[in-house]
This record gives C-alpha cells, sequence and structure tokens, in this order.
C-alpha cells in the first residue's frame, strides 16, 4: 500500500484515478480547488462517492496557493503524486487566459517543489495531445518535436514537460508526462462534445459541429485511460542510458524523466462518433454545421508503442461500447 496524492481529484480524470488506487488498497489524499469552471455539483458528487472509502481524505486547496501547496507536502508523506489538476478546456482558454497561468503554470511550479523538497519517489502529471499543435504526420509520436502549439491551454502543457525536465535534471526527481487524447466516459465533463451532444439530442436541440464534422479524434475510454496512468505510476523512469545530445529523443532523457502517449489508436471522424451516440440514444441529432474553432486542431492519432513497450498495456475500448456505457451513467445521474 502506498499514499498517493491525486490532485483534480474531484475532476473526471482524477476521481476515477483515485476510485482505481482505492480499489487496489491505497491510501488516496485528494486535492482539488473544485471551482465553478462547470457545475460544482458534478465535483462534489464524485466526492461524495470517493468519501465512501476510509482510506480517502479531501483537502480543497488552490494549486497555486504556495504556502497551503508547500504545508501540503510538507505534512503529507507521500510516497507518489499524480497530478491531474488544471485549468483544461481549448476554447475556455481564448477568453480567460490567466486561469491558465494561475493553475497550469504557479500550479505545476508549486506540484514540482513540494515533490522536491518532500523527496517523492515519482511525479506523473497529466500533459495533452493538444501539444502537438501544427504536427501533421500521424499518428502523433512522442519521439516527434512539439514546438508549435496552436492554444494557449497546449503551451501550458508544453511549458509543463519542460518544467518536469529541468526538475529531473537538477534534482534527480523521477516525472513521467502523460499526454492523454480525447477522454470520454461515465462521469465525465460537461464541456466535451460527448456530453453537450448527448444532453442537446435528449433535448431535441441542435448540436455545434465544428470543421463540417470532419474533425477526427483518438477518443479514449476513461478505465483506458486510468489503467495506464495507475500502472505508470507504479513505474518510476530511470535515466536512458543511449539518449544521444546529437539527436535528442523529446520522450526521454538522461534524467529520470519520460513522456507517454495514452489513446486509443484509432481515430473516429466527429460524424462517426454523433452516430454512435445517436445509436445508443435511439434518437437523431440536429447538426449546425460550423467552420473549424480558432485553438483547435483537425486530427489526433496516437502512437502508443512506447506505453506498450513500458508498462504492457494499450487501450482498446471500442467506441460503441464506451458511448453506450457514457449514456447509461447519464440517463441514471440525470434522470432522463
Amino acid at each position: 500500500m502506498a499514499k498517493i496524492l491525486v490532485t483534480g481529484a474531484a475532476g473526471f480524470i482524477g476521481f476515477h484515478t483515485a476510485r482505481k488506487l482505492l480499489t487496489r488498497g491505497d491510501e488516496v489524499v485528494g486535492l482539488d480547488i473544485v471551482n465553478a469552471y462547470y457545475d460544482p455539483k458534478l465535483k462534489r458528487d464524485r466526492l461524495a462517492l470517493l468519501a465512501r472509502e476510509k482510506r480517502f481524505s479531501f483537502l480543497e486547496i488552490d494549486l497555486a496557493d504556495r504556502a497551503r501547496m508547500s504545508e501540503t507536502f510538507a505534512a503529507g508523506g507521500f510516497d507518489r503524486v499524480v497530478h491531474l489538476a488544471a485549468q483544461a478546456g481549448v476554447r475556455y482558454s481564448l477568453t480567460n487566459p490567466n486561469a491558465y497561468v494561475d493553475s497550469n503554470l504557479v500550479g505545476f511550479m508549486n506540484i514540482l517543489e513540494g515533490c522536491r523538497h518532500a523527496k517523492v519517489a515519482h511525479l506523473a502529471y497529466a500533459s495533452s495531445s493538444s501539444v502537438y499543435g501544427l504536427n501533421t504526420t500521424m499518428p502523433f509520436s512522442v519521439r516527434h518535436n512539439v514546438d508549435h502549439p496552436v492554444s494557449l491551454y497546449a503551451a501550458t502543457k508544453k511549458a509543463n514537460e519542460l518544467m518536469a525536465h529541468t526538475y529531473s535534471h537538477l534534482y534527480q526527481l523521477p516525472t513521467t508526462g502523460l499526454r492523454f487524447f480525447t477522454v470520454y466516459g461515465p462521469w465525465g465533463r460537461p464541456d466535451m462534445a460527448l456530453f453537450l451532444f448527448t444532453k442537446a439530442i435528449l433535448a431535441g436541440e441542435p448540436i455545434d459541429v465544428f470543421n463540417h464534422g470532419k474533425m477526427r479524434r483518438d477518443f479514449t475510454y476513461i478505465d483506458d485511460i486510468v489503467e495506464g496512468v495507475v500502472r505508470v505510476v507504479d513505474q518510476a523512469p530511470s535515466g536512458n542510458p543511449q539518449w544521444d545530445g546529437a539527436k535528442p529523443d523529446p520522450s526521454s532523457s538522461p534524467a529520470p524523466y519520460r513522456i507517454y502517449n495514452i489513446g486509443n489508436n484509432s481515430p473516429v471522424e466527429l460524424r462517426a462518433f454523433i452516430a454512435a451516440i445517436e445509436a445508443a440514444l435511439g434518437k437523431t441529432a440536429k447538426l449546425n454545421l460550423l467552420p473549424m474553432q480558432p485553438g483547435d486542431v483537425a486530427a489526433t492519432a496516437a502512437d502508443v508503442e512506447d506505453l506498450a513497450a513500458a508498462v504492457g498495456f494499450r487501450p482498446a475500448t471500442p467506441i460503441a461500447d464506451g458511448i453506450a456505457r457514457f449514456i447509461a451513467w447519464y440517463r441514471e445521474y440525470y434522470r432522463t
């Protein structure tokens, strides 16, 4: 049994990750600000489920609060940290950029400093497929250069990877960045496409379909994401002895630092995604076809070979199965 700090425990991925760790017997300390970026009731309901476990405790703290974060690490005695808290959302970053600086940069700095001084054995943290930005070579590989983000959200996630490498290099802090690819499933975020589409279709309202439905996404079911996260958390990285500064591999380092993709490796066109929702609901969607939005990319696809080689797992839940499970949860939770 390990004592693990999970930040963002009231959030979608953080909730599921904390529950998985509790199920296998770990002690989990959840940390979250429980802000109003989306319905706080959904966050509180997630926390209420976690609170049923005796090995779970919760701290309501702002990541950007340096003093409280320092106190938390000094008193915590954490073996490992799973950092999943962040200001999420590509579109929100267009109108509220400062929220991303406070949470994703200042907050991440406080996580790194806490792990450093508390001598945490391993920090695993959420990055994002959005770091691939203008890249067009598919599937996206952790060995590709990612220097051309197209949103501030993506830029903060790339910055997190750079900051983590610095701490791995300077202080030998083992860090692993996990680039998530469009996560969906029960207890999901209300600002994500599956949630928005399901709600609108049930209400008989039109749904906004950007890039005229020609977007392609590597939709990844939440259970697959969590399985990958937990396996990675158990395996702190060591330095790569074959790393060559003349031909630098962006995914590793002489320091204890690694980057992995976690994606389904099976991109789905948005129109097909909507069709699967229609099939699960037994209702037809009204489509409001729109051009591409600023900050979006046309397609994502994950190369997960490095993850599979490291931890023996690759996501594989079919989209129809994952959507059906989400809709079953949605109908029960909202009594619709």
